[in-house]
């Protein structure tokens, strides 16, 4: 009996034999960077693999571009974060600045607290970075935001549920 894992494994193994290179020139054409789309490419297949379910493809053209798609998000949404980052340390007193390696950590653990809050509402998302990196009580995030405290409140405990449920699906 074949057991799930490799029957997922065939079917990406197919899948990319097939329609790596036309997934990778998709991805080309829309970054605009040959090494760019090969990495993208490659984290598409990497995310296949690590599907639980099977891919069963009717139409494998228009799934891997759904997958890739929601790949380069992430890469867009990683850029965005990295330019704000920069921009912040750009900020800081040349002592003060953390060195490459503590650069990089702290690159890593924003990026692992932006994959954890997708799929928040924005205004959730704001308010809990409002909290816990700014150190806002309530009523100051209630009135940064226009919102009312009870709002403010219920966001808080929806980003804490949301964040707990992450963290509590992470392979251990």
């Amino acid at each position: 009996m074949t057991s799930p894992s490799s029957l997922l494994h065939r079917e990406v193994a197919t899948l990319y034999t097939d329609h790596h290179g036309w997934l990778q020139t998709w991805l080309r054409k829309k970054l605009g960077d040959v090494h760019q789309a090969a990495d993208l490419a490659h984290d598409t297949f990497v995310r296949l693999l690590a599907r639980e379910e099977p891919v069963q493809a009717r139409e494998p053209r228009a799934f891997l571009t759904t997958v890739a798609q929601r790949v380069l998000a992430n890469h867009y949404r990683r850029q965005k974060l990295e330019r704000a980052y920069l921009e912040a340390l750009a900020q800081m007193p040349q002592a003060m600045a953390p060195s490459p390696e503590e650069r990089a950590l702290l690159l890593e653990a924003l990026d692992a607290i932006d994959r954890m809050l997708d799929g928040l509402p924005a205004p959730v998302r704001r308010a809990f970075l409002l909290a816990q990196l700014d150190g806002m009580k309530q009523a100051d995030i209630a009135t940064t935001l226009g919102l009312s405290l009870t709002t403010v409140k219920r966001y808080l405990v929806q980003a804490g549920m949301h964040c707990m449920a992450a963290v509590a699906a992470e392979p251990t």
